[in-house]
């Protein structure tokens, strides 16, 4: 069955480009993620205003841990500082916040922010914002497998697979944009992303505008999804 849609339901974006962005406007690199953070708000009100119900970002990686600690410090810290300035005006936009991967092993001083988070804005229903942080796509498919095997379930299929996901509850992407130029996926959603559709501009995160939006949006309007049929 083939499938027209002039609007993702479910959004995500790997969000590149913050460090180049800052070394071509001769900052230090923290000042570019200090631009993401902007851009990323930008992004949310202008998702929640087309009507988008679901915005999933690629904060932080498993990866992310090689780049330089003062690099990784400030990177926990402007989460922090993010969630204890924001979270009050994201629950009252009500906005669900989600973070989804390996969160047991930050530190226990974002561990706290981020359950703060997530308990304040539990019950809200207008949009979900999922940002993924010490996420792998590998990651996560082997937490399920171990998180299967540990139920004791002995047969499995694609259905009850996704029940040991992050995603469990929710739609797959239907659109997964990348920022920054690169052409690859990077280790992002790589199971729900079966059949997203993918958009890539080299526009790096920090410049990236509503008009970026709205380009990637109408490229996906364009787009017959047919899932794998004719």
């Amino acid at each position: 069955m083939s499938e027209h849609n002039s609007l993702p339901y479910h959004l995500a974006i790997i969000m590149d480009g913050n460090g180049r962005w800052a070394l071509n406007h001769n900052y230090d690199r923290t000042h570019g993620h200090k631009r993401g953070i902007e851009t990323l708000k930008n992004t949310i009100t202008e998702c929640k205003k087309l009507g988008i119900k679901i915005l999933s970002v690629y904060a932080f990686s498993t990866e992310n841990w090689k780049r330089p600690k003062e690099e990784v410090d400030f990177l926990m810290t402007l989460l922090v500082y993010y969630l204890k300035n924001e979270i009050d005006e994201i629950n009252k936009k009500n906005i669900k916040i989600r973070f989804i991967g390996r969160i047991n092993e930050l530190p226990s001083y974002v561990i706290d922010e981020i359950i703060r988070a997530e308990n304040l804005t539990s019950s809200n229903n207008d949009f979900i914002l999922n940002v993924a942080v010490n996420y792998g796509g590998r990651a996560e498919i082997i937490d399920a497998v171990n998180s299967i095997i540990a139920s004791g379930i002995s047969e499995i299929d694609e259905n009850n697979f996704k029940n040991f996901l992050y995603f469990k509850d929710i739609p797959y992407p239907d659109l997964i944009i990348r920022t920054g130029g690169e052409k690859r996926i990077s280790n992002f959603l790589l199971w729900e992303m079966a059949y997203s559709e993918l958009y890539f501009t080299d526009v790096l995160w920090p410049d990236f505008s509503k008009e970026d939006l709205y380009k990637a949006i109408y490229d996906y309007a364009q787009r017959e999804r047919r899932y794998g049929g004719i």
